[in-house]
């Protein structure tokens, strides 16, 4: 059972057949999902920790944070308390010269904890949207200084989002693909994958990869360089290291080329730290933050800046304004549940729990990957497992090893046929062998 603030474990009350699930299956077109091949959505009655109580009577643990969002665990009570004390007071304002105080001390947390630099908040709706915010910042940053630098430089196998600037500086793939014509190019970098064993050289991949950036450098035309530091997410949890990234972050200093850390996914302790960025010296330019941001109870995204970038849009001239908003921009309700959030990691043993579910990873992962034979990659909360001679992103193995797990008790969506885990902190070790078990069956069943 998962640890923390669990109350009663009360049984869910269910129907065989909930009339709502009809309506979903009649109304709804669901994301990333081919409603072809799915004959009806799992129908979910509540969550309590690391668990999510189903429609149909059964329980299952949330393998995958429920889309990488849910951090400390379903329905932690502080943060509820903090929705329902904020919805009585102010539900909404416009931000556009308007403020309140979950926004305001939103802000000041946040910088708090920051990499030294990054003292400006700009609030928008969601991961991909401060992606957005983040590349104009950094065109119009370069149109104000006078500069024609108009090049992004991004990763190969990158994922930053799915509204157009975000598709346009993640890899092209078959969720670009029907919109690539339409997309501006961008300068894509060669993945540094890390040796198979941690040296103390770079690799051959590593060494490209910061040849591409000095390159890219001397050119003098890049406006910045987009990365999700440590860990590529949606292009399968591939792994690279801090000392790469320190590198890569110094060559692009050098040539005055701006950073942008995609936290989106690593922020707020994935990877071990509070910010992955934490773990290479050198601060980037801009972070984009979401996902765990609330604590997995509301939508809610941000673009951090430093006050240079800011500054540049300092005018009596309104054109130079950073025309940019989102309705819902700083929602008082969604900066309430952050708040609240960012004060569990200040009362609670959160780094523990962190580090209790990196210790399980490196314990199990390593076994259960030379038994299938299979790539094992962790970086903190976060491990993967991939086929040797991986099929990619639209193998049919995903939804058959999901319906699988789910049937006994696990929520697991692969990426194509890469396995991983990246569970909510409120996940004990007990939680995780049973995880391990799980998957261990599964791949047997289809061996």
């Amino acid at each position: 059972m998962s640890e923390g603030y669990s109350t009663a474990n009360t049984p869910t009350h269910h129907e065989s057949n909930p009339e709502w699930l009809a309506y979903d299956e009649r109304y709804i077109w669901h994301p990333y999902t081919q409603m072809q091949l799915v004959s009806r959505a799992i129908g979910v009655e509540r969550g309590e920790g690391a668990y999510l109580y189903l429609a149909d009577g059964r329980r299952a643990l949330d393998g995958i944070s429920s889309w990488w969002v849910t951090l400390h665990g379903h329905v932690h009570p502080k943060i509820a308390a903090a929705i329902a004390e904020q919805a009585a007071k102010l539900e909404q304002v416009i931000f556009a010269g308007f403020t309140h105080e979950p926004a305001a001390r939103l802000a000041q947390k946040l910088v708090a904890i920051m990499p030294a630099g990054l003292d400006k908040v700009f609030f928008s709706d969601d991961g991909s949207t401060a992606v957005e915010v983040s590349i104009k910042m950094c065109l119009q940053f370069w149109r104000h200084r006078g500069e024609s630098r108009t090049e992004i430089l991004a990763l190969e196998h990158a994922y930053h989002g799915d509204t157009f600037g975000a598709m346009a500086v993640s890899a092209r793939s078959p969720f670009t693909a029907p919109f690539d014509e339409l997309l501006f190019q961008v300068e894509r970098l060669p993945f540094p994958s890390p040796p198979s064993q941690w040296e103390a050289g770079f690799s051959d991949a590593e060494t490209t990869f910061l040849d591409a950036l000095l390159e890219a450098g001397k050119r003098q035309t890049a406006a910045a360089f987009i990365y999700e530091p440590l860990l590529l997410g949606s292009g399968g949890m591939l792994t690279w290291r801090p000392r790469v990234l320190q590198e890569a972050l110094a060559i692009a200093k050098h040539y005055k080329i701006l950073t942008i850390a995609d936290e989106v996914l690593t922020g707020f302790g994935r990877t071990g730290t509070m910010f992955a960025s934490e773990q290479a010296e050198g601060n980037p330019d801009l972070m984009t933050l979401s996902k765990g941001i609330t604590g997995g109870f509301l939508p809610m995204g941000m673009t951090l800046a430093t006050s240079e970038i800011f500054n540049a849009f300092l005018s009596n001239d309104r054109k130079r304004t950073l025309f940019h908003g989102h309705s819902y921009t700083g929602n008082p309700i969604s900066a309430a549940a952050a708040v609240a959030s960012l004060e569990i990691f200040e009362e609670e043993p959160v780094f523990e729990r962190i580090n209790a579910i990196a210790r399980s990873h490196s314990a199990l992962g390593p076994t259960l990957a030379r038994k299938h034979n299979l790539q094992f990659r962790q970086i903190g909360t976060v491990a993967a497992f991939e086929p040797q001679k991986s099929a990619g992103y639209l193998s049919t193995k995903s939804l058959e090893w999901g319906k699988r797990a789910l049937d006994q008790g696990l929520l697991v969506r692969p990426l194509g046929d890469t396995i991983y885990l990246l569970p909510p902190y409120a996940t004990t070790p007990e939680d995780l062998e049973f995880a391990y078990a799980t998957i261990d069956q599964v791949l047997s069943q289809t061996a």
